[in-house]
């Protein structure tokens, strides 16, 4: 009988060390931080095939624009050139995956153009100006606070009939993405 007391209370203590060794801290989780993923989407009603070259996915998390501490790169986890024509309906280009960083304000989101994008029209490249006419860096509104402890996926959707066009006077094709993005909020 007093073996069965000892392991009791044994038993007892071990239970009351272990409940009192957790913190406050350790019961509830205080981070500030929130996740974000992007995925790339085109519409269009075009048969040709559109090439990106995309170098980055950022966020100006500060009111001024112009100014290169603004803009936080998200960690583009798929970098180089891509066929954004066939981005349609579900099939989407994952650009960050679940990139974990203190929630902010966002005012606008971008994504970020190389040199090195071009269209097959009857199977001959012509490559898309970015830099003298179009835009390298399109960016879309957002204008939103993100909270903590929630994960945001946004989907960038471009609508390449209205993205590309052809300049007669500087004969050339200019790319001038035009962007729509969704932003659909979870909490964990």
């Amino acid at each position: 009988m007093k073996k069965f007391q000892f392991i009791k209370i044994l038993f007892l203590l071990t239970l009351m060390l272990t409940m009192s060794s957790c913190t406050k801290d350790d019961v509830e989780d205080n981070s500030k931080s929130t996740q974000i993923t992007v995925n790339l989407k085109s519409s269009s009603q075009s048969q040709g095939k559109v090439y990106f070259d995309i170098q980055d996915i950022q966020i100006r998390i500060e009111e001024n624009p112009n100014s290169t501490s603004s803009w936080k790169s998200l960690n583009t986890i798929n970098q180089g050139v891509f066929n954004v024509s066939d981005l349609k309906v579900d099939n989407t280009l994952l650009l960050v995956d679940d990139f974990e960083f203190e929630a902010t304000y966002v005012y606008e989101i971008r994504l970020v153009l190389g040199d090195n994008n071009f269209m097959d029209i009857n199977n001959v490249l012509h490559s898309l100006d970015v830099e003298t006419l179009g835009n390298a860096t399109p960016s879309n509104l957002i204008e939103m606070q993100l909270h903590s402890k929630r994960r945001y996926d946004i989907v960038i959707d471009i609508d390449l009939d209205k993205s590309i066009f052809y300049n007669e006077d500087e004969n050339m094709m200019i790319l001038n993405p035009k962007l729509y993005t969704a932003i659909r909020q979870f909490e964990y």
